[in-house]
């Protein structure tokens, strides 16, 4: 039983794994998507064999290799809806079972896509990770071999920023680890202070 649930969103490059990190370290569990997609993907996951039999060159010993994956979403339109027919469903499991194994009174559902797939109505609460379009550009182009093609096509994909900070309920400015650490410990107080709003 989990008493109190928190999304946390961001897009690319706003500082959500390093704010839910913080969440880890301050010992609230925290449930990962993109983590569940990596155990689904991988060796004997669930995702392995429905996928097999879409694109079946994506499969590997070690489970779905991803840049395949990718590759086939390139050439045909349609690739994406498919994989998200079969994945999506898997990781509502995943989290499902995350919930029905967990005892907290507060805990973390660490979702890219909250927004977008209307998770938020599933939280307490939410809070986004943001920083400045000057910032996430710098990190984000920053990484090995992101290019700025690849950067605006993902941007492509995401709500705007703008978008997600009128529909969050706590906003958290990532521009320093210490400014970071210091609002997500003042979030839990808050939280466990019964403070939910």
């Amino acid at each position: 039983m989990i008493a109190f649930r928190l999304g946390l969103t961001g897009s690319i490059g706003m500082g959500k794994s390093t704010t839910a990190a913080m969440f880890r370290e301050a010992g609230v569990p925290v449930w990962d998507a993109d983590a569940a997609v990596h155990r689904l993907y991988g060796a004997g996951g669930a995702a392995v064999a429905p996928i097999a039999s879409l694109c079946p060159e994506a499969v590997t010993e070690a489970g779905i290799d991803r840049n395949i994956l990718k590759q086939w979403i390139g050439r045909d339109p349609e690739a994406l809806s498919k994989i998200e027919t079969i994945v999506h469903p898997l990781v509502v499991a995943d989290r499902i079972d995350f919930c029905t194994k967990t005892v907290s009174d507060m805990a973390v559902f660490d979702i890219p896509l909250l927004f977008e797939k209307s998770y938020e109505s599933q939280m307490h609460a939410t809070l986004l990770a943001t920083a400045s379009p000057e910032v996430q550009r710098a990190r984000v182009l920053s990484r090995p071999g992101m290019t700025i093609e690849q950067f605006s096509l993902i941007l492509s994909r995401q709500m705007p920023d703008a978008e997600k900070r009128s529909r969050a309920t706590h906003i958290v400015e990532t521009l320093s680890l210490d400014q970071t650490r210091a609002y997500v410990e003042a979030l839990i107080t808050h939280i466990r202070r019964g403070q939910h709003a």
